[in-house]
């Protein structure tokens, strides 16, 4: 039974580096069939083969049409696998405000980062991408939400990130922001007012982890 699940694991990490959707759905339907943990599915499976993409890409293996390619894969596993995700204990954690800033529509980072949320118990809004500035701060009003995640894959875009934390924080001091991106340092978060950030958008399960903890420490 173990190797079965280390079978599908790879199949599904390997279907999104070769971004064959076809091979991906395969697994993923096997993995409901044979009553696997579909949580455990898209993390150890869909997203370790986003990190190997990551690679790819530092490594001028890959560029943006495959990982463009690879992303449609993991989303083609997501929507068999998502329906079946077992909620963790501890529903009702808070609530998060995430979206892509304005003129930038790179969003896989941005969608693991949600669905681990999503998974974890948190009440996630999802802006997407491409969201203008006001809809941040109107949509953290509305919620009341304790975290506000703001992502940007250009530096094109990435400037408008520090209007939104002021204008958030000139809304609502206590809400916590995390920023993440390609062209996003620490530095930068610390500057703009940022309570953290994810350093890259394959690293993004690694920050999303951190981010739950420092919800945590609110209390």
């Amino acid at each position: 039974m173990a190797d079965k699940k280390a079978e599908l694991w790879e199949a599904l990490k390997q279907g999104v580096v070769d971004y064959d959707e076809d091979a991906v759905r395969e697994a993923a339907q096997v993995v409901i069939d044979e009553g696997f943990d579909a949580y455990e599915a898209v993390f150890e499976g869909l997203v370790e083969g986003m990190h190997e993409v990551g690679r790819l890409v530092e490594e001028q293996e890959y560029f943006v049409p495959e990982m463009l390619m690879c992303a449609d894969a993991l989303n083609a596993g997501l929507d068999i696998l998502k329906p079946y995700m077992k909620q963790k204990e501890g529903s009702g954690k808070g609530t998060v405000v995430i979206g892509v800033v304005q003129g930038d529509v790179h969003d896989i980072g941005k969608n693991i980062v949600a669905i681990m949320f999503d998974a974890a118990g948190f009440d996630v809004h999802d802006l997407g991408c491409d969201v203008p500035m006001d809809k941040f701060v109107e949509e953290q009003l509305k919620t009341d939400s304790e975290l506000v995640l703001i992502s940007a894959m250009m530096t094109t875009t990435m400037v408008d990130i520090k209007h939104i934390i002021a204008k958030i924080k000139g809304k609502n001091p206590k809400c916590k922001i995390m920023i993440g991106g390609a062209p996003i340092s620490e530095e930068l978060a610390s500057k703009w007012g940022a309570d953290g950030f994810a350093e890259d958008a394959c690293n993004a399960l690694k920050y999303a982890l951190n981010m739950i903890k420092a919800l945590k420490d609110l209390k």
